[in-house]
């Protein structure tokens, strides 16, 4: 497989807290750790460790609490304005988990009828204007299936998976992902709320991405 970024390229990273990951505002680029301590930071390193010559620019613009509705209403500033080639977009996570953190609080909610509409809304507006997109499911870091909030999690990845396949952008299941990490360690020992994972599970992140982009060493 080849690797689907070229020279000079410029990757925009898009999500929520698992993506923001500390990263600098506005826009998370440049010296001291500006792009954040999580996967995105994890790509970029090794992008650039592995490919030097390409020069692929990576920026960040997770936003911790976003839904897929934060990221419509920041959209022309943090991607379109970005003019990326480009574009990674991992959103979810808080869409499902105010359901459950926040049951009573509705208007927090994002059904997942408005979720997919949404997300389609915009990978459709922007696809004419890059070289491609990646689309990274939610994830719950729970190995039983059944768990609620895991069942309804894997709901939101489907949705994901049937717009990927509807635009046909490059599809990562992250959820697959940490299946063989979840065989051999108790959830709280990647993630303490099964959300926002430790270093090794941000490795898992950003190993998922980079087979779906083609990297190779």
């Amino acid at each position: 497989m080849i690797l689907k970024l070229e020279r000079n390229d410029k990757l925009v990273m898009i999500g929520d807290s698992v993506t923001d990951c500390e990263r600098a505002r506005p826009i998370g680029e440049g010296l001291f750790g500006a792009i954040g301590k999580g996967y995105v930071s994890f790509v970029d390193g090794q992008l650039n460790a592995v490919y030097p010559e390409l020069h692929i620019r990576t920026v960040n613009v997770g936003t911790s609490g976003n839904t897929v509705l934060d990221l419509k209403e920041r959209w022309q500033t943090d991607v379109l304005d970005q003019k990326p080639d480009w574009l990674s977009i991992m959103i979810g996570i808080n869409d499902v988990w105010r359901q459950f953190d926040l049951p009573l609080q509705t208007e927090k909610h994002v059904q997942i009828e408005t979720y997919e509409k949404t997300l389609k809304e915009l990978v459709s507006r922007t696809l004419p204007l890059v070289k491609g997109i990646i689309l990274m499911t939610p994830f719950y870091i729970e190995p039983n299936p059944q768990d609620a909030m895991r069942a309804r999690m894997d709901q939101y990845g489907q949705a994901v998976k049937r717009v990927a396949e509807e635009i046909g952008a490059i599809f990562v299941d992250t959820q697959a992902a940490f299946e063989p990490l979840l065989q051999a360690y108790y959830p709280a020992a990647i993630a303490w709320d099964r959300v926002h994972p430790n270093t090794v599970g941000h490795t898992v992140l950003a190993n998922a991405f980079l087979k779906g982009i083609g990297f190779s060493r």
